[in-house]
């Protein structure tokens, strides 16, 4: 997706004023066994993380469409210790799919 359009959305829709490698928006209605929602990826973005923490642009890339299905399933990471917990579920899933965890 360009930066631009991205960075629109973002804006619009989550009125934050800062570059973000993801966005989620879950439709899924609580109980609902099937997980449901839109991500957007912001491969500029991924590829700027990778740069920063030393991984390849695949492992990066992963990592954030994990994170985007943790949060469709309803994980969340403002605060300090949801973003704990979110990271351990990224590396948990990344593992069990035999990919590259990032030691940050």
């Amino acid at each position: 997706m360009q930066r631009w359009l991205f960075e629109k959305i973002n804006k619009h829709y989550l009125n934050h004023d800062y570059f973000t490698d993801i966005i989620t928006f879950p439709t899924s209605e609580p109980g609902d066994k099937n997980i449901h929602g839109d991500i957007f990826i912001s491969i500029d973005r991924v590829r700027e993380n990778a740069k920063t923490f030393g991984a390849r642009i695949n492992e990066e890339l992963h990592r954030v469409m994990v994170h985007g299905l943790l949060h469709l399933c309803g994980y969340k990471d403002k605060t300090s210790s949801e973003e704990k917990r979110m990271r351990a579920k990224e590396d948990f899933y990344l593992k069990q799919l035999g990919l590259e965890v990032r030691l940050y």
